[in-house]
């Protein structure tokens, strides 16, 4: 109908074109002008309206269908068999960072160890590729950006597998703690930690598995212990969700946190662990999702209840969004650790020293670490230590304590220092 109208009164212009002179023509438009004006012809009008609000529909329909496609992220899957596509939809919602709040962690007892002997947020790695600081063992792998970070997708095999690219096999002690942050898409195999271990009956190389699911959590191998998750972090509350995960080691007990919670307890695992894997199930529609990888050796320093003695406590289990004085919610287990020793101590005062490694300008990181000391100090004032007991300074990158040229070198110069005054 609106195709008709137009076509009615384009017509209607062009056969008046064809058969009036310039002074009728210019009557003619006088006219319309008139008509337009006063609103007498509607019906022209309307035709005129309907044809331009069709144009605009169109148009934003144009404009829906490239919002649409722009919000649909495809990321290319590459491997050593073909290079596949990989569409994930909802990237933007659904993979979005969604941990909880820092007051979630007000209990949070997790402390990292004190020496970390490798790092990895694949900053120095390419989208699509294998990152460069990884041994692939079993099936595919590799790098896909979600939102602005890389994570670790492992996409075949039964098991793929991979673990970090260290110097040596034999690199735990205990004791010994383990982080990264997991993602668990459509309900996923859930993600294995393999601690590769010597069996002594057979005097062979086995692995004891640590595995994450949306209903438990689960130790397996020289003993096995599992335990179901509770109903406020199972199905939906775990599927297509980011949570940090940790896991401490000490005198063979180990202790498996999910997000705030311990979920998790193994009395005794039998056996010493040398060095550490990821893998399981690996599925191109649902990958085996990860990032943030931290394994650190020493852990859960025994100062509470204790007089302190010490010149400094060195913390790396304070951490922060990148680039940022964002405190991150997993840090409260260091940061509840310091609050107890100031109350157990109530003359003692911190310094709190905040230390980068040498990434970017010195000028950058020097301000960077102050706002981090600053931030450090809010957090335990809110905490309820008295502001007087705490002061805070900067140093950048000025006082490194490793190299800056490797991945666990600037980790382990990322750090806190409380420095008794």
């Amino acid at each position: 109908m609106k195709k008709l109208l137009c076509f009615f009164a384009f017509s209607f212009l062009l056969v008046s074109f064809s058969n009036n002179s310039y002074g009728q023509l210019s009557k003619l438009k006088q006219k319309i002008k008139d008509k337009v004006d006063q609103r007498i012809d509607q019906k022209t009008d309307k035709a005129i309206d309907n044809t331009l609000d069709s144009v605009d529909a169109a148009t934003k329909g144009d404009k829906n269908q490239t919002a649409k496609s722009n919000d649909e992220t495809v990321t290319k899957n590459t491997n050593n068999k073909n290079a596949n596509e990989q569409t994930t939809d909802n990237s933007s919602t659904n993979m979005a960072t969604n941990q909880p709040s820092i007051k979630a962690y007000q209990n949070y007892d997790f402390v990292p160890g004190d020496k970390i002997l490798f790092e990895d947020h694949f900053t120095d790695d390419q989208d699509g590729e294998f990152p460069s600081h990884w041994e692939l063992i079993k099936g595919q792998a590799q790098l896909n950006k979600i939102g602005n970070e890389e994570a670790f997708f492992l996409t075949e095999g039964n098991y793929v597998r991979v673990r970090p690219r260290m110097k040596t096999d034999k690199y735990l002690t205990d004791p010994f703690t383990i982080e990264f942050d997991y993602f668990n898409k459509d309900n996923a195999y859930g993600l294995i930690t393999f601690l590769q271990r010597i069996d002594k009956d057979c005097d062979c190389e086995t692995s004891d598995n640590v595995q994450i699911n949306p209903s438990e959590a689960s130790f397996g191998g020289a003993v096995d212990f599992s335990k179901s998750l509770a109903s406020d972090q199972q199905g939906e509350n775990f599927v297509n969700k980011w949570h940090h995960i940790a896991i401490a080691v000490k005198n063979r007990q180990l202790k498996m946190y999910i997000d705030q919670n311990r979920v998790l307890v193994v009395p005794d695992i039998k056996a010493d662990a040398y060095n550490v894997a990821f893998g399981g199930i690996g599925d191109e529609e649902r990958p085996l999702i990860f990032k943030n990888v931290r394994v650190a050796s020493g852990g859960n320093m025994n100062m509470i209840g204790k007089k302190f003695t010490e010149s400094k406590i060195v913390t790396h289990g304070i951490n922060f969004d990148v680039d940022k004085a964002t405190i991150k919610p997993e840090s409260m287990g260091t940061l509840n650790m310091i609050v107890q020793v100031l109350k157990d101590n109530p003359d003692l005062k911190f310094e709190i020293d905040g230390h980068t490694d040498n990434s970017g300008t010195a000028a950058h990181n020097l301000t960077l670490s102050q706002q981090r000391a600053d931030a450090v100090k809010i957090q335990l004032v809110s905490m309820g230590i008295d502001a007087s007991r705490l002061t805070t300074k900067g140093f950048g990158d000025s006082k490194p304590i490793s190299d800056n040229t490797t991945l666990e070198g600037k980790a382990n110069n990322r750090r806190v220092e409380f420095v008794k005054m």
